[in-house]
């Protein structure tokens, strides 16, 4: 539909959108709470109430960088319509089900954004992505897991020899305090960047109506109910992500789990600041991956990470394919 949008319409693309962002927090609500749950600083019910008040204050801390990207950076936004933006949700929904499902802790982000790639591609070609965005985007999945994974390793080196003559005791007790708020400064992060996404989604539907006048941004509603859905579905939390998270991928103590949450979350704050859409559990993978490297690289299960990489990998094409099929379907219904 090139015409202007019904209204009853509209409402139920937004609707789904916030659905998507609601399946965000609860597909990645392990990300947050992953180490500081495996850990046993916090029992899980606990951890997700401090990780979705997090997630919604989120907004006050940083710029929509990463929204304005999303709405205008992926793809050109003279393609959006709604059947695109429908077909792009359906291909990140479906995929974060099926990967909520199985327990692999995929990339929401990267799902949203092959969505998008696929529906705007099956309506106007290769000529309707933003290469420097898009290419900027696909970077990231590499560079965001390192960084992580580098920033946390160096973490562990650090603390092990700020604190080389404390007892293990003493640290222990040190780091279950300090881990409240390196988990904090996480969830803010994962907030900051994730809602975004979704805010982005939304506000280039409202722009594509003339809604938004001629010029391009998110309104605070829009920003006050994406950060509501995020924050929500952390709330009910994804506790088969968490087991993977937490304790598959290595054993964690309370120190190795502060310092992979505060190397991700720099590499989040990184990243949001710069307008990246990076993905959260890339990141925080990463950082766990640099915490048990540390230790001794057999403290990493190899098999599990690869496992999960192989899921990274596949998310881009699986979405965008997804994304493709049900835009043509819509466009064949229609």
């Amino acid at each position: 539909m090139d015409a202007a949008l019904a209204f009853p319409l509209l409402v139920s693309l937004i609707a789904v959108a916030l659905f998507f962002d609601f399946l965000n927090g609860l597909h990645d609500a392990a990300n947050s709470i992953a180490t500081i749950v495996s850990t046993r600083v916090l029992r899980p019910q606990y951890a997700v109430f401090w990780a979705a008040f997090f997630n919604f204050i989120a907004f006050l801390f940083f710029g929509l960088h990463v929204a304005n990207t999303l709405g205008t950076g992926i793809i050109d936004a003279d393609t959006i319509t709604p059947a695109v933006i429908f077909a792009a949700l359906a291909g990140a929904i479906v995929w974060n089900i099926v990967t909520w499902l199985a327990g692999i802790p995929s990339s929401s982000s990267h799902a949203l954004i092959g969505g998008l790639v696929g529906a705007g591609v099956a309506k106007a070609g290769f000529g309707a992505i933003v290469w420097s965005g898009l290419g900027k985007t696909v970077a990231a999945i590499v560079l965001s897991p390192l960084t992580g994974f580098f920033l946390a390793l160096l973490l562990v080196l650090a603390v092990s020899w700020v604190f080389v003559r404390q007892t293990p005791f003493a640290v222990d007790r040190s780091f279950r305090i300090l881990q409240f708020l390196s988990a904090s400064l996480y969830s803010l992060g994962h907030g900051g960047n994730d809602a975004q996404k979704t805010m982005g989604i939304i506000a280039v539907l409202l722009y594509s109506q003339g809604m938004l006048g001629d010029t391009f941004y998110v309104p605070l509603w829009v920003v006050l109910t994406c950060q509501s859905a995020l924050a929500l579905g952390t709330l009910f939390g994804g506790w088969r992500i968490v087991h993977t998270m937490g304790s598959k991928i290595t054993r964690l103590n309370p120190m190795q789990g502060f310092c992979a949450e505060t190397g991700g979350a720099l590499t989040l704050f990184g990243a949001t600041w710069l307008g990246i859409p990076v993905s959260t559990t890339h990141t925080i993978t990463g950082a766990i991956i640099g915490v048990g490297a540390a230790r001794r690289v057999s403290a990493v299960r190899w098999g599990v990470a690869k496992s999960i990489v192989v899921a990274w990998v596949v998310t881009l094409p699986a979405t965008a394919a997804i994304a493709a099929a049900t835009y043509w379907l819509t466009h064949l219904a229609g």
